[in-house]
C-alpha cells in the first residue's frame, strides 16, 4: 500500500445500508413514518350560530360651563353628582410672587406681604366638600 494515497473506504457507517446490499425484488425498508391519509369521508363542522351582540350605546354630555369665581359656588359636583356649595381655597400663583418683588424693588418691602394677604392676587381652587374631587380654579 503506497503511503501517498489514502485508504480506500469500503467500510459503511453504523447504521447505513446501501441500496445494493439488497437483493432483486427484495423491498428496501422505508426509513420515515407513514403520512396520514386524510379521511375519505371528511365533513367539515357545522357552523356556528352568530349570536348577536346588543348595540353599545355611547352617551356623550358636554361639559358644563359653570362660572367659577373668586366666591364659592352652588352647582352640581361632577364626580358624586351631589348638589353643593364648592369650596375654595386661595393659593399663591406667579402673579403674587411677581407683584411682591416689584413692592421690594421699588423700596415698599414692608409691604411685601400685602399680596399673599389679598384674595385677588391669588387663584382660587374649587373642590367639593363631600368628596373632596377638585372641581376647577380661577385666576383673576
Amino acid at each position: 500500500m503506497d503511503k501517498s494515497q489514502p485508504p480506500p473506504y469500503t467500510e459503511t457507517q453504523p447504521g447505513y445500508t446501501p441500496a445494493s446490499y439488497y437483493q432483486p425484488g427484495q423491498q428496501q425498508p422505508n426509513l420515515y413514518p407513514p403520512m396520514p391519509q386524510p379521511a375519505q369521508n371528511y365533513q367539515p363542522p357545522p357552523p356556528q350560530p352568530q349570536v348577536q351582540q346588543p348595540p353599545t350605546v355611547i352617551i356623550q354630555t358636554r361639559p358644563q360651563l359653570i362660572g367659577l369665581g373668586n366666591q364659592p359656588t352652588r352647582m352640581q359636583c361632577p364626580s358624586c353628582h351631589a348638589d353643593i356649595m364648592t369650596t375654595v381655597k386661595h393659593s399663591a400663583n406667579s402673579r403674587t410672587h411677581c407683584w411682591a418683588l416689584c413692592l421690594c424693588l421699588f423700596i415698599c418691602w414692608p409691604c411685601v406681604c400685602v399680596p399673599y394677604c389679598m384674595d385677588s392676587c391669588q387663584t382660587a381652587n374649587h373642590t367639593c366638600p363631600n368628596c373632596n374631587s377638585y372641581i376647577g380654579s380661577f385666576d383673576n
